[in-house]
């Protein structure tokens, strides 16, 4: 696709760091981000590059915030080092930056490249947020098809870690993507899809980056139709009938999540969104930008640090939370903003998440494993938010290999070295129950897993490193996810 034709769009630490350098990274992070259109460029003998849990600055040699391919193809021409990719920076472990790379802020480079809504297809660049997507199909009625459930990630990031969200029947983003195009490590530009370079296709999604920088994303839509808020409450022994009866192949479901609740994780507050023909009772069509969300963080930040939080959450919260049943349009549950959970780090705590994937048929054994081993290790968990996948073949490193559960743990942590050893060992052990019960772990956080751990969970790797090996023979695409487990 030619770079003319893009129409723009509203746009919406190890240890040993000091408290000082982690500021000072941060300080510069904002001045990038507010460098100058007309250069791109930012060179420097350190140039910082961090997540949103602050945990993993990175010093980087130069940075690029493309606007067009031709930019891409220019920097990997005139530099020779390694290069690493970065989007919303949503990430949890440093797999969006290497030390001594080129880092390609794709932020920037966010315009559509071709609209169709009579067919139901858009096409974008990569580091497109699902807010701004969304505020160009919405006018025509239409919705994202499948992503995650806040709207801030860029749909090159999504695409990248092969994101899933709360779709009833739907499984991950790549299931929704019709074509993808590629930078290569040759600067090459290169079209992927299930029917044209197919292993390319395989190895980007999903891939971390590993074997090109994708630039433009091919997406199916779907209607934006009127939703009902349905919540049930059950025991969590009784939540796989309950979705084998009201939510699997209901045709009204639309969106589809089960809530376990600490202390016990023993009960499950299961929230359905289905399709309705009643009156809105909320008339925003998308969620408005810049709102405040003080209400929203108070309660968090109060169920995680406040003592009885979680007791009060299931008493008061929680009922008065769920007493309405609200309908509103799809695109407004899906443009939430990430912002509603409040400030997700600060210099000495971080608000960080887990995901884990099991066979369907193991779910109830699997939570009774979590639960106990997350109370022996008096884990702060504030939620565990319960998903469903069928199978997903569409990435070499499928973390959906058969019909699943997916299970995102949301928890509260100190950064100091020692309490994030006591996260590893945790989150090692609780791996092993998932490999235990024949399923795997998520990707995009924190890197505690052992290689061999990484190694189970991920058996399709050797395919990924195979094609990388053909088309990135250098090794010059890389991130700390890489640098820990790629074995060239």
């Amino acid at each position: 696709m030619s770079d003319d034709a893009k129409a723009p769009v509203p746009s919406s630490a190890p240890s040993c760091f000091s408290r000082r350098r982690l500021l000072q990274a941060g300080m510069t992070g904002l001045a990038f981000g507010a460098l100058s259109p007309l250069s791109s460029w930012a060179s420097s003998s350190g140039v910082p590059v961090n997540d949103v849990t602050l945990l993993n600055p990175i010093w980087v040699s130069r940075l690029l915030a493309p606007r067009t391919t031709a930019e891409i193809r220019q920097a990997l021409a005139t530099w020779s080092g390694p290069v690493s990719i970065g989007g919303g920076r949503y990430s949890m472990g440093g797999q969006i930056a290497t030390e001594d790379s080129l880092h390609v802020d794709m932020r920037q480079f966010n315009q559509v490249v071709h609209y169709s809504p009579e067919h139901q297809v858009i096409r974008v660049q990569s580091g497109m947020r699902w807010r701004d997507l969304q505020t160009v199909i919405d006018p025509d009625d239409l919705s994202v098809k499948i992503m995650q459930s806040f709207a801030n990630f860029t749909v090159g990031g999504a695409l990248a870690v092969n994101a899933h969200g709360r779709y009833v029947g739907a499984g991950p983003m790549s299931n929704s993507v019709r074509a993808l195009q590629l930078v290569l490590a040759d600067g090459s530009v290169t079209e992927a899809s299930r029917a044209l370079n197919i292993e390319l296709f395989h190895a980007a999604i999903g891939g971390y980056g590993a074997i090109g920088i994708i630039t433009e994303i091919e997406l199916d839509l779907v209607p934006n139709v009127t939703m009902e808020r349905q919540v049930q409450h059950m025991p969590i022994a009784d939540y796989p009938a309950f979705f084998n009866d009201q939510v699997r192949g209901n045709d009204r479901a639309i969106l589809h999540n089960a809530d376990l609740a600490p202390p016990h994780f023993d009960q499950a507050t299961a929230i359905t969104w289905c399709s309705t023909e009643k009156e809105l009772t909320v008339q925003d069509r998308l969620v408005p930008p810049g709102q405040s969300y003080a209400l929203d963080q108070t309660i968090i930040w109060g169920v995680a640090k406040l003592p009885g939080g979680p007791l009060i959450r299931n008493d008061v919260i929680d009922p008065l939370r769920y007493l309405s049943h609200p309908v509103v349009h799809r695109n407004y549950e899906a443009s939430r903003d990430v912002a509603s959970l409040g400030p997700i780090a600060t210099r000495t705590t971080t608000y960080a998440l887990q995901e884990y994937f099991v066979p369907a048929a193991q779910l109830n054994a699997f939570v009774i494993r979590m639960a106990n081993l997350l109370k022996a290790h008096d884990v702060n968990a504030i939620n565990v938010s319960i998903r469903h996948a069928p199978p997903a073949p569409d990435s070499y490193l499928s973390w959906a290999r058969e019909e699943v559960f997916s299970l995102v743990l949301y928890y509260w942590q100190d950064v100091g070295v020692a309490d994030r050893e006591k996260v590893g060992e945790w989150t090692r052990e609780l791996i092993e129950v998932a490999l235990a019960f024949g399923g795997t772990y998520y990707l995009p956080y924190q890197l505690h897993a052992t290689r061999e751990q990484f190694s189970r969970a991920y058996p399709g790797a050797q395919r990924l490193f195979a094609v990388k090996a053909r088309f990135d023979p250098q090794g010059r695409f890389g991130n700390k996810l890489w640098d820990k487990y790629y074995v060239g």
